[in-house]
């Protein structure tokens, strides 16, 4: 049974940071991408970064540049989001998500349909 579970969320003032974890099982992470996206209530879900299993490469969308860094631990099928410099507009649920494949999508890696299974979701406030 393929599950995907966030972990990490929580309070943190502006300014501050915060490291989510997405732990998966069911499946070897060394052959999946891993998205991660956000959503807030009455807003679509949107992309917040990419992380490709064959090279380790990144995609992030351009208000998350700079601040945010995906990464992944085959050996522990985890993938983690580290998050600096947050800002209030950055609170809403966090949600990773997974498709097959070597290499994140450059034209659509931020696309819902790229993706064969998401996760729970985490919840980030950034209050202060």
């Amino acid at each position: 049974q393929v599950q995907l579970v966030e972990s990490g969320g929580g309070l943190v003032q502006p300014g501050g940071s915060l490291r989510l974890s997405c732990e998966v099982s069911g499946f070897s992470l060394a052959h999946w991408n891993i998205g991660w996206f956000r959503q807030v209530p009455g807003k679509e879900r949107e992309g917040v970064s990419c992380i490709s299993s064959a090279d380790g490469s990144t995609y992030y969308a351009d208000s998350m540049k700079g601040r945010f860094t995906v990464s992944r631990d085959n050996a522990k099928n985890t993938a983690y989001l580290q998050m600096s410099s947050l800002k209030p507009e950055d609170t809403a649920v966090y949600y990773c998500a997974a498709t097959r494949g070597a290499y994140c999508s450059q034209y659509g890696w931020w696309a819902l349909y790229e993706y064969d299974y998401f996760g729970q979701g985490t919840q980030v406030t950034v209050s202060s």
